[in-house]
């Protein structure tokens, strides 16, 4: 049976822990090695600002870019520590909790997404780079 973006977004809600934008900014603060990933489109992203350190990768694109198995050209460097902490962002969230439950079924360990996405972010009065 068909499902809507609703229905998937609601099922990587209930596999992959969200985190507040409080927490995601104590979190690259305790640990710098927190690598924070931009799943919107190249088009949007930085729309609403970007997260100061974040690394855009399209939602279509993040599984080929953390795939161990595919050519080095195709990977993104910054993926291939299974054990890193990850923080997934979008502008909104919905978006992001895909790419967090998409990372967590690649084996990643440490994946959350910061619910509210980059907006959330930026209503927290937190900095946010413009694009």
């Amino acid at each position: 049976m068909a499902r809507t973006f609703k229905q998937m977004v609601t099922e990587a809600r209930e596999n992959v822990p969200s985190i507040s934008s409080s927490e995601a900014r104590e979190k690259i603060k305790n640990n710098p090695n927190t690598l924070v990933i931009d799943v919107q489109d190249a088009a949007d992203a930085g729309a609403c600002g970007l997260i100061p350190s974040s690394v855009n990768i399209s939602l279509g694109m993040l599984p080929i870019r953390a795939d161990l198995e595919v050519p080095e050209r195709l990977r993104e460097k910054e993926l291939t520590d299974r054990n890193r902490p990850v923080l997934v962002t979008c502008g909104a969230g919905g978006q992001a909790a895909l790419g967090a439950y998409l990372l967590k079924q690649m084996g990643f360990t440490d994946v959350a997404f910061i619910e509210g996405g980059t907006t959330a972010w930026k209503n927290a009065g937190f900095e946010v780079e413009s694009k």
